[in-house]
């Protein structure tokens, strides 16, 4: 702060320029203290933790767009069923946007929904959303039933009893699942779900595709 005012006053402006141009100086301190905590949090955001990233749209898009769900989310479903197909549509497929999906499971039963998704992909993007796709629609089902819901998805999608059983006994899986979700809740403050983050700043609720829009769209000008 000292250097700052220094070299106002070695400029000798005078009276309220002088004034103007120390509150300047002043408000510019937290400012650039915010910009550095927003580019820490980016570079946190980007990085995978335990879990590989599973995510759809060009390496090389301009915008990333990283969901912190939960599996017994009824807005996660919400977004997934009304907004992410028109994201899709118009910015993820054109190349203008990738998208990071990351599991935030906020009780044990969205925890096997996401081992379960994991395991049907098998490192596969397009099988893990469908299969995400799938386990929204089935939400209701899911809380009500698991064990059955779990098992009917995991059949359609190809696998066995066994497979499905194995898959939820996973204790690595399980416990990277759970690395994952104290790294956002500690270091990228995630404590609710939906949580999103746009080249890194974070928009925590529900969003409409207009309000992700909003986000995009200025993005896109730089």
């Amino acid at each position: 702060m000292k250097i700052l005012v220094l070299k106002i006053l070695a400029l000798k402006i005078p009276g309220r320029t002088f004034a103007a141009a120390l509150l300047l100086a002043v408000a510019s301190v937290p400012l650039a203290k915010t910009a550095n905590a927003q580019s820490a949090i980016a570079a946190a955001v980007a990085k995978p933790v335990s879990l590989p990233d599973i995510a759809i749209g060009s390496p090389k898009a301009p915008i990333t767009i990283t969901e912190y769900a939960s599996m017994s989310c009824p807005h996660c479903a919400a977004f997934g069923e009304n907004v992410f197909p028109m994201l899709r549509s118009k910015y993820i497929d054109t190349g203008k946007v990738r998208f990071v999906f990351r599991e935030f499971p906020l009780d044990i039963k969205a925890a096997a929904a996401s081992m379960l998704a994991r395991c049907i992909a098998d490192g596969d993007a397009e099988k893990y959303f469908g299969a995400v796709r799938l386990l929204f629609q089935q939400q209701d089902a899911l809380m009500a039933q698991t064990k059955n819901t779990l098992m009917l998805i995991g059949k359609q999608a190809g696998m066995s009893e066994q497979a499905v059983e194995t898959c939820e006994k996973d204790q690595v899986l399980l416990d990277k699942l759970a690395a994952d979700q104290k790294f956002a809740l500690d270091v990228l403050k995630v404590d609710s779900t939906p949580t999103f983050f746009v080249n890194g700043e974070r928009l925590k609720g529900a969003m409409s595709f207009e309000e992700l829009e909003e986000r995009i769209k200025p993005l896109l000008k730089k």
